[in-house]
């Protein structure tokens, strides 16, 4: 078993390292306070090929992958969360929705400019009354000869306010439900009827823009059907298994820059005539952060290699969603108290790291779903079919 990264994934790493550190921690602090994300960052990132890491290169990626993907993720999340949620939304569920199971017409249409960065992507399900249970979705595509008509919102939608090309699913046959009455369709935000509802005052990832999409019968081509007629709902659960693990990579760049931070402040910081580094306490603390995330590392990049070999990860994609959303806020949690007084201020970073991790533990599946996905996985596998 050989643990070592080729060549061109550790040069990856730097490269996308010195941006996070130069271009992107340097304003970290602005971007939550002033609640955006700047064009000008998502320019530089789309110039060096990060907006579309994944993605094959005849789409306009850099055929990095999922392990590319994920190295991106971490980095990223090392410095900036919403930088890093901005990222993920468009390009691990937004455009990966596209890239899984749309045509090669709708690819070279669609994916190709979001994989350059030129537009940007929004994956639409979340709606009033159907957060956890996605197949409740109330949004309607009827058909209109060649078309359809999409009436309808959704809430709580990452890059909603700035999407160019949204991934959305409706019920096409409320008669079928979820297993062949539902639809993915790729819509157009400049298409008559789309706007932007609420935009959310949230109280972490500030800069990462989540809102109310409307559907105002909006009229949808069949050509933008996304996967098959009917099978919208798998479509929809295919993209989040990818994207709960590049979200696992995400929670681990967060959870190292606190175990990073810890131990440069335990250092820094006297006591009792001592620094506190040397407080078994403190040591403890780090100890406990530091095995947490080796861990996490390990479960992220195995998963990541699933998914780039073809074998089957849905269990392990939602363990790192799970495991990665509860590590970090576990080493952040204890960045503050290790931080102390200070840990609790908005003068320093760490206060926002704790806001902004929260999240993790809601979006893409709350880790009481990973839970029941987790365990269903084992349970089919030991011929246990668990009711919903």
């Amino acid at each position: 078993m050989d643990f070592t990264l080729p060549k061109e994934y550790e040069l990856l790493r730097r490269m996308i390292r010195d941006f996070a550190r130069q271009e992107v921690a340097p304003l970290a602090k602005r971007i939550d306070i002033e609640e955006e994300v700047p064009r000008e960052i998502i320019r530089k990132a789309a110039e060096l090929g990060m907006m579309g890491v994944p993605f094959p290169q005849e789409y306009g990626g850099m055929g990095a992958g999922e392990l590319g993907y994920c190295i991106l993720m971490e980095e990223i999340g090392r410095v900036c969360t919403s930088t890093a949620t901005v990222i993920g939304a468009h390009t691990g569920i937004g455009a990966m929705a596209i890239y899984l199971d749309g045509t090669p017409e709708q690819k070279k249409k669609y994916l190709t400019p979001l994989a350059r960065g030129e537009k940007i992507a929004a994956f639409a399900l979340t709606e009033a009354n159907a957060g956890s249970d996605a197949a409740a979705i109330r949004t309607r595509a009827v058909r209109d000869g060649d078309d359809f008509i999409l009436t309808g919102s959704k809430m709580f939608i990452t890059n909603g306010p700035i999407a160019d090309i949204v991934s959305v699913m409706a019920v096409t046959d409320p008669s079928l439900g979820p297993r062949g009455g539902i639809t993915a369709f790729i819509v157009e935000m400049d298409w008559k009827g789309c706007s932007v509802g609420k935009v959310e005052d949230k109280m972490g990832i500030r800069g990462s823009g989540t809102s109310e999409l409307v559907f105002d019968e909006v009229r949808v081509p069949k050509e933008n059907i996304l996967g098959q007629f009917g099978a919208g709902f798998v479509t929809f659960m295919k993209t989040l298994d990818v994207g709960r693990v590049s979200l696992g990579a995400a929670c681990l760049g967060g959870a190292q820059a606190a175990l990073e931070r810890s131990i440069q402040w335990a250092k820094a910081r006297s006591q009792f005539g001592k620094a506190i580094v040397h407080n078994q306490s403190i040591q403890w603390m780090i100890a406990n952060m530091a095995t947490e995330i080796e861990a996490l590392r390990s479960l992220v990049y195995r998963t990541a290699w699933m998914v780039d070999t073809g074998q089957p990860f849905t269990r392990y994609a939602a363990m790192c969603k799970l495991y990665g959303s509860e590590v970090a806020s576990r080493c952040i949690s204890q960045a503050v108290q290790i931080y102390g007084a200070l840990g609790y201020s908005r003068d320093l970073e760490i206060e926002r790291m704790f806001r902004d991790a929260r999240i993790a533990e809601i979006f893409e599946g709350t880790n009481e779903i990973q839970r029941i996905v987790i365990a269903s996985d084992i349970m089919r596998q030991e011929g246990v079919r668990i009711s919903p």
